[in-house]
């Protein structure tokens, strides 16, 4: 925002605080009314507003005005929110943080009343089909772990009006008479991500569970070929493995030989000759026949990103990556038997080190640092949220200053601003990034950089962040391609 238009401190702060509140409360049915009505999700710079409190937009808007270094407020963004509701637009997602901006920054100097500014940022959009498909394609998990469970939240958080993606169903070996039950439990109640934002019955005749009125069914099955998913009218399926069980071509095309399945996505590192995806960076590669895809690890999904982008700005020359990840259900809650070396100590009372494909397997998602890159891990004793430190000798030497805003405006304002964000707090720990949707979180304040060799520190939620990213390949595999406005750049 220009330097003219910096909102200038409130005489009251309360009362400023009350206005700011009531526009973020009116905010929330127009939000709805475009998501419900045209399939329309409006953000607030990356941070979606559909389904949050008022309290939320709020924040939202804080965290823009400290990393943008703007004073977008809701005074700007109510206004933009109002004349999209206005109009007849098609399935999209729209920034109303950066068209706000944008409109301070070009509409408001030339007189243009935000409503006919807002008309021309998504002019593309007027008048079309909100719904672009008639039938939503049908998803089944398979499997329900850590994984499956936060999967099941974000299909069911996104399913709109219903034209895009539909959780149908998730298999698992039944584990008692309660077994449908306790599962619902399990997705209702997290200990790290806390209650399920909706409601969960539990329809024990039909063996399935209703969320938020999506209906899913619980299929008991000790392998995949032997499920008739059409007999529960699911067809043309894609079905995602979070089982971690096959993790090669062969293994996985056992789902296909299952009626109602069309395409398999795994959400683990694939072997052998699977298309190893990371969102952002290659998932162009996905083609309309492939079959099986792979969404490779939580690790390769957080470090690609900044290596991508750093390689191609400065120029990356070889480097180390040291993992300290949160401990897994892989692991031992006390001392016993494992076939992995130090696996088999106790997860909440040691440091494991161990080893991680990560640094190998960024290779198979950018060629480019094929070979330049060492890798090892240190299982922590912490649940969730994991931290990257990247080692990085570049071509060319830089300082802490240029570095951290060279990854700032990335962030903000590349099209990898969904995988890629930013902290420039002194303060943050593991836990403040719990929940978080993007790959990894630069943080700026722990940047080390001497001459050409550079230290950066990226934290990742190794759960909720991943499983936001299978997502974003779920979507690609199905065919739902949303149009983004403002357009990235």
């Amino acid at each position: 925002m220009t330097e003219q238009r910096k909102r200038e401190r409130p005489d009251d702060y309360f009362k400023d605080w009350k206005q700011r509140e009531a526009l973020a409360e009116g905010m929330i049915p127009l939000v709805g009314k475009l998501y419900r009505e045209n399939n329309v999700k409006t953000y607030i710079y990356g941070q979606s507003l559909v389904n949050i409190s008022p309290l939320d937009i709020m924040q939202a808007h804080r965290v823009v005005r400290q990393v943008e270094q703007n004073e977008l407020s809701e005074f700007e963004t109510f206004p933009v929110i109002q004349a999209l509701a206005a109009l007849d637009l098609s399935t999209a997602h729209i920034d109303a943080g950066r068209i706000a901006v944008q409109y301070e920054e070009q509409g408001r100097p030339r007189d243009v009343a935000v409503e006919d500014f807002v008309r021309e940022q998504v002019a593309g959009l007027i008048g079309g089909d909100p719904t672009r498909r008639g039938r939503p394609v049908d998803v089944v998990l398979y499997g329900f772990g850590r994984i499956g469970r936060l999967m099941a939240r974000l299909l069911i958080e996104k399913t709109g009006g219903g034209e895009g993606l539909r959780l149908r169903a998730v298999v698992v070996r039944k584990g008692g008479d309660d077994d449908l039950v306790k599962r619902a439990s399990l997705l209702q109640r997290d200990s790290i991500h806390g209650p399920f934002d909706g409601t969960i019955r539990v329809d024990e005749e039909r063996s399935s569970f209703v969320a938020n009125g999506n209906e899913v069914k619980v299929i008991y099955a000790s392998s995949p070929e032997e499920i008739d998913y059409t007999q529960y009218g699911i067809d043309n399926a894609i079905v995602i493995d979070n089982t971690g069980r096959w993790r090669d071509r062969e293994g996985l095309e056992q789902h296909l030989r299952a009626k109602g399945v069309s395409k398999v996505l795994l959400t683990a590192p694939g072997r052998g000759d699977l298309k190893n995806i990371v969102y952002g960076i290659n998932h162009d590669e996905i083609a309309e026949d492939d079959a099986i895809i792979s969404a490779a690890s939580c690790t390769t999904n957080a470090i690609a990103p900044p290596l991508k982008v750093i390689d191609d700005h400065f120029g990356l020359v070889s480097g180390h990556i040291e993992t300290v990840h949160a401990y897994t259900n892989d692991q031992n809650l006390i001392d016993n038997y494992h076939k992995a070396s130090r696996r088999g100590r106790s997860a909440p009372l040691n440091m494991v080190i161990t080893e991680t494909g990560a640094a190998s397997a960024v290779g198979k998602v950018l060629p480019q640092v094929q070979g330049k890159l060492t890798g090892n891990a240190i299982r922590v004793p912490t649940p969730n949220v994991s931290l990257a430190i990247l080692t990085l000798n570049l071509a060319r030497e830089t300082t802490v200053t240029e570095l951290n805003e060279f990854m700032r405006q990335t962030s903000l304002h590349s099209p990898l601003r969904k995988q890629i964000d930013y902290s420039n707090s002194p303060e943050v720990v593991s836990t403040d990034f719990v929940g978080s949707r993007h790959a990894c979180i630069y943080d700026a304040e722990a940047t080390i950089v001497n001459g050409g060799t550079a230290v950066i520190y990226c934290w990742y939620d190794n759960e909720f962040g991943y499983s936001c990213q299978v997502h974003r390949i779920l979507e690609r595999m199905a065919g739902v391609d949303y149009k983004i406005y403002p357009a990235e750049t």
